[in-house]
């Protein structure tokens, strides 16, 4: 009678030590079916980072499955309220590594697996992997030595899988570092050539992209996935707790824009000139709209025009048209929700002894 081969369910985000984690197992023979997470804040396999890259490439040259899987409100969730707290800007990430883990552990029970992968590195990110870190994450997520993270293995404690010899321990790695160049090294010794270089990947770890985010919970604690979508694009500015601008920088923005405008919200532009489209969202007053309409001008190629005639519009059509000066650019930093960087502060000399 064959023996059954081992089951494993990797976490694959599609970039380097992901996918290197599952070649390993795949060496020893190891059958591997991985799971992709997506989430509402750049864990897409559409956008270009290296949490985000398409996996499906390498699963068909190499020969595994792929799941996808939506974490939706689970994740909005863990970011609005991170039992561990935030990272540097909006990012929860032990929540969300203990978030991930849970959801393919009901996956590794549901097809029969036998233990979860990473491709997690030792002391590579500050937050999540920590060598303190990896057995609290694993024990709150329910999976106590069942996750194998093959590229680090030989510095952490052997786990379940080890022990039971389905995996052998002497061919997996002890990487350790934000150096890539392990790495890269053996995925050219197993012949993996195209992989993504070293990317943030998750928007929430942009500064200015996590003040975005902080100020539309601060003023809509249940955003719609559009308002999220929206943070992409645009330069923002908030007018008042009821009312905010987008506006967009370049024709590429301004056709983004024009798909996630919604009912109720207003648009504005400068007819016969280059001009931004702006969206307006929420319940502005005559006063905010008249200076989104002077935003409007500002943007556009009239900007040094003493008055400009701005068009409003909504999904239906024409509402009407207004005549405004373009805002100066004092206006225009009053409004903006910009990422102030912290200031370092200056190390004071010891004093020298004579």
């Amino acid at each position: 009678m064959k023996e059954k081969k081992a089951t494993a369910v990797a976490l694959l985000s599609g970039g380097l030590d992901s996918t290197l984690a599952i070649l390993v197992l795949l060496k020893q023979n190891i059958e591997v079916k991985a799971i992709t997470f997506l989430t509402q804040f750049g864990c897409d396999i559409s956008d270009r980072s290296s949490c985000s890259r398409n996996p499906f490439p390498a699963a068909e040259k190499y020969g595994f499955e792929v799941k996808l899987s939506h974490l939706a409100d689970k994740f909005l969730e863990i970011v609005k309220n991170p039992k561990y707290g935030h990272g540097k800007n909006m990012n929860p990430c032990i929540d969300c590594r203990i978030l991930m883990l849970k959801e393919a552990k009901v996956y590794m029970d549901l097809i029969g697996a036998d233990f979860l992968v990473t491709g997690e590195v030792l002391g590579q990110r500050p937050m999540s992997q920590r060598r303190e870190c990896f057995p609290m994450i694993d024990r709150e997520a329910g999976v106590e030595g069942l996750v194998l993270r093959p590229l680090s293995a030989k510095l952490l404690p052997p786990t379940i899988p080890e022990q039971k010899g389905l995996v052998d321990r002497e061919k997996l790695y002890g990487f350790k570092g934000r150096t890539r160049k392990p790495q890269m090294a053996l995925a050219e010794e197993l012949g993996l050539v195209d992989y993504p270089s070293p990317a943030g990947g998750c928007l929430l770890t942009e500064p200015i992209y996590s003040v975005r985010l902080k100020d539309l919970l601060e003023h809509n604690p249940d955003p719609s996935y559009n308002d999220i979508h929206l943070l992409r694009v645009g330069r923002h500015f908030r007018l008042s707790p009821e009312a905010k601008v987008i506006i967009g920088r370049n024709k590429e923005e301004n056709d983004q824009l024009k798909t996630l405008v919604e009912d109720g919200d207003l648009m504005m532009r400068v007819d016969g000139v280059g001009s931004p489209i702006t969206v307006m969202r929420g319940t502005p007053g005559s006063d905010e709209i008249r200076l989104a309409a002077s935003m409007t001008a500002r943007y556009s190629d009239a900007k040094r025009q003493p008055q400009v005639t701005v068009t409003v519009f909504n999904k239906e059509g024409l509402l009407y048209k207004i005549d405004v000066q373009p805002a100066e650019d004092a206006l225009l930093d009053r409004y903006r929700i910009h990422y102030e960087p912290r200031k370092k502060k200056k190390r004071k000399r010891a004093a020298v002894k004579i």
